[in-house]
């Protein structure tokens, strides 16, 4: 193993200017840093200090001399982005919110008062505080995205520098650099263990994202101990084969290396950068510096007096924060970040003159509204008993969709011939660097088989005020529940569009078919998941889904045909906006009420046409969404599921898990209680009794009931 005695005995002293280009003011900010996030996690009981500690020197570096930031207006749209990737150490960034003076955002506005107070450190971790122990976008002013899973955060870059240079690509004009930010990414050892944080690199590599900037904090210490238990490998070699620039610093103290690799990274244009930083996790502390007690717990009073008589500290009072480190950052950041704000923002008045059209988009972009008439060409579907497929009809309508959206961008995990997710209306273009045919003024966007990746891709796109969706086969959102589930904590409009829905992929066999994954997706708070019907119901989901703001969406889409429903005979579609609705039904009350979703609508449609001809009262109820349906009030729902009707029937190839709600005591599902198998689709649907017989069988005996 790596020693670790060296690195504890060069936290001993650290008071000084340790490394080049360090000013009294300077160590002065950085230790300032450094103490306000020992004391919060001390108070706290709990968090992780070492790292904050460690990185002081880089966060200070890239914050008052290199970030182009204006603290009075944190939603300013030419900023610059920083991700906390190793989101464990949020006191870094809360202390620096905090020093620097950021103001607060409410309901989507900047008000004039800080983001951060000083009695917000010292409730760091506790209950309603705006301090959380991960940082939470929404949650607290100057937070660029949610970070806590290792990974997601340098995930979420990539999007953020995707949608960074397709702006840019699409709304620069001669004279008019709107759109020329980097973004900055602070991630550790753990990050880099992550497959995630692997994908989304190669895919910034292979896109040439030159805007992009990860430092990354090599303190060789993870929770166990030294990393060399589980990560021996040259990260630096990695990136450099993903296509990176990559530079090193052996001493984070040293301010003018890190001012110089900052320099020289963003001189490359071609390539996005990494730039090692060798550091001292828990720098100071003089037992624990160096070591895995300093990653993630209290330092304890004893080792923080120790840490702070290293730094040289004016006083033993926790939360000191001595006169003129808040005015530093305002004569430094502050007054840089005030003065290319007022300058892009003349910019664009001017911008908004000549080129007024792009100005209405943008500005549409930037107050999170959709553009008139998105909805137009929104096709509607004939009866047709032969139907089409809802992957199919989907792809007609985000294309129709997209035509009148112009900043709907998106792709798939390498499976947009499968999920008919490209968009093919002229200029739609491929989202490539120039070097592979492209540009990035494409709307079409290429994950390759990343579905992990594309997920958080999707979330720092999204981030950027874009609206993206990705696609893929509804078995493979596995790998991405991570993204999925941070975008419904962020409340991201991203759109996840999943086809192969069923055990209707047939041959593929259990592999493919998903089955417990329409559950999972309705048990996550603050998603809505729809699995329409039939064609129109596709139509429909997509006017429900656009419109969201602050919520993801997950539509369900087959691969097989599914009928399009003769809607002279049956209710309108648009009734998928209320999650449930009656399809057809009997005079007065029902003996047996038939629901279901997605290709079995037209299993239980057969089944009541056949009851009703016998003289059976039934009711049809289509099912495309759980969620929408609970947002109901409890009159609608009692209209469509009269709580006096016991005879109930579900069908759905998938889980049965969720259903049990709504079928009631004594009600039947006809669902899977088993993966699937490998055969055509006929002989799968009869195996696993997804027949017009079992159902009419199933809806005679509810029907029964009394």
């Amino acid at each position: 193993m790596r020693s670790l005695s060296n690195q504890a005995a060069f936290g001993a002293d650290a008071g000084g200017a340790v490394g080049a280009g360090v000013s009294d003011i300077s160590q002065l900010s950085i230790n300032t840093i450094r103490t306000l996030s020992m004391d919060g996690v001390q108070k706290a009981n709990s968090g992780h200090p070492g790292t904050a500690m460690a990185l002081a020197p880089a966060m200070y570096t890239l914050w008052q001399h290199d970030l182009k930031y204006d603290p009075a207006d944190p939603l300013w749209p030419g900023r610059d982005r920083f991700v906390l990737s190793v989101g464990h150490a949020s006191m870094l960034l809360y202390s620096t919110l905090f020093l620097t003076g950021v103001k607060d955002i409410k309901h989507g506005k900047v008000v004039d008062r800080p983001s951060l107070t000083i009695d917000d450190l010292k409730q760091f971790r506790q209950l309603n505080s705006k301090t959380p122990g991960h940082p939470e976008y929404r949650f607290t002013a100057g937070v660029e995205t949610t970070t806590g899973p290792l990974g997601q955060g340098c995930g979420n870059s990539v999007g953020i520098a995707i949608a960074e240079k397709w702006l840019a690509a699409r709304y620069n004009k001669p004279g008019y650099d709107l759109f020329d930010y980097h973004t900055y990414v602070f991630c550790g050892d753990g990050d880099m263990m992550e497959g995630v944080s692997s994908e989304a690199a190669s895919t910034a590599g292979h896109l040439g994202l030159g805007n992009l900037i990860w430092l990354y904090d090599s303190n060789q210490i993870s929770i166990e101990g030294s990393t060399d238990l589980a990560f021996t490998e040259d990260v630096g070699k990695r990136f450099e084969g993903y296509h990176w620039h990559v530079q090193t610093i052996k001493d984070v103290n040293d301010l003018d290396a890190v001012r110089k690799a900052l320099d020289a990274a963003r001189a490359v244009k071609d390539k996005p950068s990494l730039i090692v930083l060798h550091t001292v996790i828990g720098y100071g502390a003089p037992h624990k510096a160096g070591t895995a007690s300093a990653h993630g717990e209290p330092l304890g009073d004893e080792e923080i007096a120790g840490a702070k008589k290293a730094y040289h500290w004016p006083s033993s009072e926790p939360f000191y924060v001595p006169d003129g480190v808040k005015e530093h950052f305002q004569e430094g950041l502050g007054k840089r970040g005030a003065a290319a704000h007022a300058e892009w923002k003349k910019k664009f008045e001017a911008y908004s003159k000549e080129y007024p059209e792009e100005a209405k988009q943008l500005t549409a972009i930037f107050e999170n509204r959709l553009p008139e008439g998105w909805d137009k060409d929104i096709p509607t579907w004939d009866a047709d008993p032969k139907g089409v497929a809802s992957r199919a009809s989907s792809g007609k309508v985000i294309n129709a969709v997209a035509k009148n959206l112009p900043w709907l961008i998106g792709g798939s995990a390498d499976l947009s011939p499968s999920t008919k997710t490209n968009l093919t209306f002229e200029g739609a273009g491929s989202f490539q660097p120039p070097k592979w045919n492209g540009s990035y003024a494409g709307r079409n966007l290429h994950f390759g088989v990343r579905e992990h990746a594309m997920g958080s891709i999707c979330n720092g796109i999204a981030l950027s005020g874009v609206r993206p969706y990705g696609s893929g086969f509804l078995i493979f959102s596995d790998y991405m529940k991570a993204p999925i589930r941070l975008s419904a904590i962020m409340e991201l409009p991203v759109i996840y569009i999943f086809t192969h829905d069923s055990i209707g992929v047939g041959e593929d066999g259990p592999t493919h078919q998903p089955i417990e994954q329409l559950a999972q997706l309705r048990a996550t708070p603050g998603i809505l998941t729809i699995r329409p019907g039939d064609a129109n119901e596709v139509s429909e989901a997509w006017r429900t889904i656009i419109p969201l703001t602050e919520k993801p969406a997950v539509l369900v889409l087959s691969r097989q045909n599914l009928p399009t429903l003769d809607r002279k005979k049956y209710a309108a579609a648009s009734g998928l906006s209320k999650g449930a609705y009656v399809l057809a039904s009997c005079e007065g009350k029902p003996d047996v009420i038939l629901m279901a979703s997605g290709s079995e609508v037209a299993l239980v449609v057969d089944a009541y046409e056949k009851l009703t001809a016998e003289g059976v009262k039934a009711r049809v109820v289509s099912f495309p969404s759980f969620d929408l349906f609970e947002e109901q009030d409890d009159a609608y729902k009692d209209s469509v599921l009269p709580s006096d009707v016991k005879g109930r029937v579900a069908v759905e190839q998938a889980a049965a898990f969720g259903w049990d709600r709504y079928v009631g005591f004594g009600g039947e599902i006809i669902a899977m209680n088993s993966f699937g198998a490998s055969a055509p689709l006929k002989d799968l649907l009869t195996k696993f009794g997804f027949t017009p017989e079992k159902v009419y069988e199933a809806a005679r005996k509810q029907a029964a009931r009394k």
